[in-house]
């Protein structure tokens, strides 16, 4: 078999890898979109690479758009094959998908007035305009193809490959996912051996945390010959989740107590902010979260909520014996979900103290960046990052030390605002986390070759030396468009 390294390769977004078999299988691992660049990333996604109409299936890791955001896009141009994942992740991906369609459709149409004033006299910009990637109808066209299996059970895509789903901790519904090829061995120069055998090739998409408040760690998965692993944090520690409590109270106390302000917290909508709404719900359960309203603003997230609550046993041990005393983790007395725009527009008018937690996690759009741009001037108030932003996303710049002015929606604005970051809710485990989980699931000398994906490219390197460290031989780090032969 060959794998084609097409997206998330020394950078953390557009997760693809296409995996053809000597028997001639098409098979992508993923179908990521590219995040985080505006319409910069819009020639990146189109060019997927491959011809959509001769793949077979894709294996879906979990659903974060940057993993399955272009699955109605290869739609849209003829793939009509399976698309495998966990129940969860079908949930969770009829949601996102949907939502990723109108805000493509909302984008297209605010950069296409541009262009019409930017060229008047040219058919309107006719041959300047771009049109949305895929619309409602590709993604309910695409969601028909879903086929889901739970974790821990080995299935059948082909009569040579099989597949089975192990619980990645990363988000709800997140799987390793461990394809089991079988065809002839071959030497690293790819001469045939003339014998045939089970190739075990895993991907673990993305790695969670050893400790999670919300979900269980990370499940040990079967040995494998061939290893694609991410690298987020492959150069960082986290701090303890039982300390990212205390750092989150005390962002609480200093902006709404102290400051009399407003804490802006800019999260994803699925699994940062139900982890955030978790520890605020425990801290309110225990009487230590003071009686300040809390706001979560996002459509999406109070939609991902129900799904949350729809698959309790996928849920961490800890949420499991709250919901015994506690039958709704993701709610108490002085919270409220926000779904109206109406609504979400007030809260810019407000000068009470409060939280709002409110989608996009990079601040690249949605109805966080609005807050933002109305709050960035104020001292009393506060942006916590909680999560990993991308280099070039107004997130990450806006974490930049000494910086005094940022623009956002065109305008200049003074930061005033404290800006700080809690590095404890991130999804991905750190280095030390996700080497004791890959030398607890496998025989490290066993391992053939391993291919570092989903990082940085600083990132990635620092993650080899710890790999290399631990035992691992043989690990790559492929640029966009490399293939191997396995």
């Amino acid at each position: 078999m060959k794998i084609q390294f097409l997206g998330a390769t020394r950078e953390v977004t557009g997760s693809k890898h296409l995996i053809t078999t000597d028997s001639g299988h098409t098979i992508l691992l993923d179908c990521g979109m590219y995040q985080g660049k505006g319409m910069e990333t819009d020639a990146a996604n189109r060019d997927l690479g491959f011809d959509p109409k001769t793949l077979d299936c894709v294996v879906l890791s979990h659903a974060h758009i940057d993993h399955s955001g272009l699955i109605p896009y290869i739609y849209k141009l003829g793939f009509r094959g399976d698309i495998y994942c966990t129940p969860a992740t079908r949930d969770l991906c009829s949601l996102m998908l949907t939502d990723t369609a109108f805000i493509q459709e909302q984008d297209v149409r605010t950069y296409n007035k541009k262009i019409d004033r930017q060229h008047p006299h040219k058919e309107k910009g006719k041959k300047y305009k771009i049109e949305p990637l895929y619309n409602q109808h590709d993604v309910e066209g695409a969601m028909r193809h879903f086929v889901t299996y739970g974790y821990d059970r080995r299935f059948r895509l082909f009569d040579d490959v099989l597949l089975t789903f192990t619980n990645s901790g990363h988000m709800l519904g997140s799987a390793i996912c461990s394809l089991e090829i079988y065809e002839e061995d071959k030497d690293p120069n790819g001469t045939s051996s003339q014998t045939r055998r089970w190739k075990r090739l895993t991907y673990t998409g993305d790695l969670g945390r050893a400790h999670s408040h919300i979900l269980p760690s990370p499940q040990l998965f079967p040995q494998c010959d061939y290893l694609i692993c991410e690298s987020t944090y492959g150069d960082r520690l986290h701090d303890d989740p039982m300390a990212t409590e205390e750092q989150l109270l005390g962002v609480v106390d200093d902006t709404c107590v102290y400051r009399k302000g407003q804490l802006l917290i800019p999260s994803f909508s699925v699994g940062r902010t139900q982890e955030i709404v978790y520890v605020l719900n425990q801290l309110y359960n225990d009487g230590r979260l003071p009686h300040i309203p809390v706001y979560v603003d996002s459509p999406m997230s109070t939609n991902a909520t129900q799904i949350f609550r729809m698959y309790p046993e996928e849920l961490s041990e800890e949420v499991r014996d709250t919901m015994r005393f506690d039958p709704d983790p993701f709610g108490f007395n002085t919270l409220r979900y926000i779904t109206d725009i109406r609504e979400s527009k007030a809260l810019n008018r407000k000068e009470e103290p409060c939280i709002i937690i409110s989608a996009s996690g990079m601040l690249e759009a949605g109805r966080i960046k609005h807050h933002v741009a109305n709050h960035i001037s104020d001292p009393r108030c506060t942006i916590l990052i909680v999560g990993y932003c991308e280099p070039t996303t107004l997130g990450a710049r806006i974490q930049q030390p000494g910086l005094q002015w940022i623009s956002i929606f065109g305008l200049d604005r003074k930061i005033k605002a404290q800006i700080t970051k809690i590095e404890g809710f991130s999804g991905h485990g750190d280095y030390r986390e996700m080497i004791d989980y890959l030398t607890r699931s496998l025989q490290t000398d066993s391992v053939r070759r391993v291919f570092v994906v989903h990082g940085e490219l600083s990132s990635a390197e620092t993650y080899r030396t710890h790999l290399h460290d631990a035992g691992f031989r043989h690990i790559e780090i492929p640029a966009k468009g490399d293939t191997v032969n396995l």
